[in-house]
């Protein structure tokens, strides 16, 4: 156990001492709360609970005489236990905390009372005066008070960026190490937090590099930083930053709002999604840098999508969704067949135009600007990952939206749009080779998106993203008859790998 001390100089940074452990904490965690009666045990819980509901005035009761206050319809479960009524400490095992853990966290009070029936303890908080105010002793599991470090660093860096009293809140974590929040003074819309600590990238995987160096994929906030600056410079609407500290990785970026390109029942809005891909005619346009300043003398640099990035992708079919849907890992024979299969498509897209791709330009990473007009009504996030690579992918990306059904009658208005912008442009434009681009592009990446999304069941417990597969395998299917995608869609039919065609 490692241990240190938080200086509270009023009830106000208990609350806030709350907050900045609620937003560290996961499932499992078991968080024991001492301190003599009035030491501001209370106002910590609530500080706590309230920001995991999201809700300032949510109502936290005392658990003194209920002894355990359950929460289970919040973001975490939270279980809050006071054990200054138990009669007995074996009573502990009647509670039902084990079982509590499974799905969320527990807080317990007055665990000096508990005798050694407590679950292993995560961290343990001792609020004790000290001068004019108190102090809270934290001691814990190495892990869990590296998640609450990173957390007390957030504080910190606000207080530096002239926001000490902001009232942080979870929005939402990615597929990635990334993090978001909202961070408000409630004087006017909240700005966004990003939470990017570097990311080393996993173990090697082959010619001594990671995956995330493979597919030249972003390990620090300065990619995104980078981007951002560069994207504006160009008249494109992305978030304001606000403040950065590019060692630890933390930005405090403008709100975009929370209006997207899908209605209310989650379907796409068709005039959202064609200024989205009329945007996107635009942008390919520009001649990019490919080595952008940061600050302080750092530039980030753009790589090319090249066949190493692309095939590493398709690879998480062969070694993730092909395994789960045939149940059994593939044989060497047929992967070294697989990569040769999109070798040979790769091969076909070396001369077809490049430009900016952003990587990730769908549902969730688009937020129409309502009061602006024009290309500011297309607000872009999540483009740390860009790349220079054919133009086809990001409008793939788009028109194949990962979270969203589009049906082919839209998709085909939306690329007749593309067409039409690019057509209207002064830079050179190969309808021929887009669409041979894009089908190759769009193919790549939903076999891309199936692996992945199967890792992140399998390897990463986030079981959420399963529900796409059947979405992602029809986008797959949709573009797998064009003549430049025969010897993967060969290779496919073989391997049962396409719904409802029968292997060779």
């Amino acid at each position: 156990m490692v241990s240190f001390s938080v200086e509270l100089a009023n009830a106000e940074d208990t609350a806030r001492l709350g907050q900045d452990i609620g937003l560290s904490l996961r499932k499992g965690d078991l968080i024991t709360l001492s301190g003599d009666l009035g030491a501001g045990k209370s106002t910590f819980a609530r500080g706590l609970i309230r920001t995991i509901a999201d809700d300032a005035n949510y109502d936290v009761p005392s658990p003194t005489f209920t002894i355990v206050q359950s929460y289970p319809e919040l973001r975490l479960p939270i279980s809050h236990v006071d054990l200054y009524r138990l009669s007995t400490a074996d009573e502990i095992d009647e509670l039902g905390l084990d079982e509590a853990l499974l799905d969320g966290a527990v807080l317990v009070e007055w665990p000096e009372r508990a005798d050694g029936f407590l679950p292993s303890v995560s961290l343990s908080i001792t609020l004790q005066d000290h001068g004019s105010g108190r102090k809270a002793m934290i001691e814990g599991e190495a892990e869990v008070l590296a998640r609450l470090k990173r957390s007390l660093d957030i504080r910190e860096f606000l207080v530096k960026s002239g926001l000490p009293q902001a009232e942080r809140r979870y929005l939402l974590g990615d597929a990635s190490a990334r993090g978001y929040e909202t961070v408000s003074t409630g004087s006017s819309t909240p700005l966004i937090l990003m939470n990017s600590p570097y990311n080393p990238g996993g173990p090697i995987l082959r010619d001594g590099k990671t995956y995330m160096q493979i597919a030249h994929l972003s390990q620090s906030v300065n990619a995104f930083v980078a981007l951002d600056r560069l994207l504006a410079s160009k008249g494109f609407k992305v978030p304001q930053i606000n403040a950065e500290d590019l060692e630890h990785g933390f930005l405090v970026i403008e709100n975009l709002g929370s209006d997207g390109i899908l209605d209310k029942d989650g379907a796409p809005i068709f005039e959202r999604y064609e200024a989205a891909v009329r945007l996107l005619a635009k942008l390919h346009q520009f001649t990019w840098p490919q080595d952008i300043p940061v600050g302080n003398g750092a530039t980030h640099h753009l790589h090319h999508f090249d066949r190493d990035a692309m095939m590493i992708e398709v690879e998480l079919l062969s070694d993730w969704y092909v395994p789960r849907m045939n149940k059994a890992p593939l044989a060497a024979d047929l992967k070294q067949s697989y990569i040769a299969a999109w070798d040979d498509v790769f091969s076909q897209i070396n001369s077809v135009e490049k430009t900016l791709l952003l990587r990730d330009v769908h549902s969730p990473n688009i937020l129409w600007q309502v009061d602006k007009s024009g290309m500011d009504r297309v607000g872009l996030i999540d483009f740390q990952d860009a790349m220079i690579g054919p133009a086809a992918y990001d409008v793939a990306s788009l028109v194949m939206d990962a979270r969203v059904t589009i049906e082919p009658e839209i998709q085909d208005l939306l690329l007749a749009a593309y067409v039409d912008e690019r057509r209207a442009g002064s830079a050179p434009f190969n309808e021929g080779d887009f669409k041979k681009a894009f089908a190759i592009m769009a193919a790549q990446r939903n076999a891309k998106i199936l692996g992945i999304f199967v890792r992140l069941d399998e390897r990463d417990g986030k079981p959420f993203y399963l529900k796409h597969l059947p979405r992602i395998q029809a986008y797959l299917e949709r573009v797998i008859d064009h003549p430049a995608l025969a010897p993967v869609k060969d290779w496919c039919q073989k391997n049962g790998i396409l719904a409802g065609r029968n292997k060779a």
